[in-house]
């Protein structure tokens, strides 16, 4: 593909926001430009990347397909732009912005367990309207109105 991709974002599954939001990605990852590895597991190993489980835990980590390392919101704006939504967080990379947005962020990374705690209704609310559309497709699908599948390309850590 190219230096970049696929991505690999190293996230924490056990994080209710962190998950959400990697499944929204994951939702997305249609041409297979990101492959997710929760850091939650049991058995992960960071230490092939070059770095701790305490550092992986403070914030989200992508490791490029040139093999370097990158942290924060750096990460999102490539696996946003993989996504077809860079324009999202385009803003977070220009240079005027940019300290606010990684100051934000690592604010957001260090309390997003408290965070998760207090958007659990919106956190289920969004799961649940979006098990109502894969059980939507899949009855359409039953019925003979299937969709152009869409798969998920999601590859092991391993």
């Amino acid at each position: 593909m190219n230096a970049t991709y696929p991505l690999t974002l190293f996230y924490d599954a056990a994080c209710p926001v962190c998950s959400l939001e990697m499944d929204h990605l994951r939702e997305r990852n249609r041409d297979g430009k990101l492959v997710f590895v929760d850091i939650a597991a049991p058995g992960f190993d960071p230490s092939p990347y070059g770095t701790t489980l305490a550092a992986m835990d403070a914030e989200i980590h992508g490791l490029r397909a040139d093999g370097s390392m990158v942290r924060g919101v750096e990460v999102l704006r490539l696996a946003y732009a993989a996504a077809g939504l860079g324009w999202v967080l385009q803003p977070t990379g220009w240079a005027p912005l940019r300290p606010l947005f990684d100051a934000g962020y690592r604010v957001f990374a260090r309390h997003r367990r408290a965070i998760s705690r207090a958007a659990a209704p919106l956190i289920d609310s969004v799961r649940a309207a979006r098990a109502r559309r894969m059980t939507q497709r899949m009855r359409d699908c039953a019925a003979g109105a299937c969709e152009p599948a869409t798969t998920d390309k999601v590859r092991s850590s391993s």
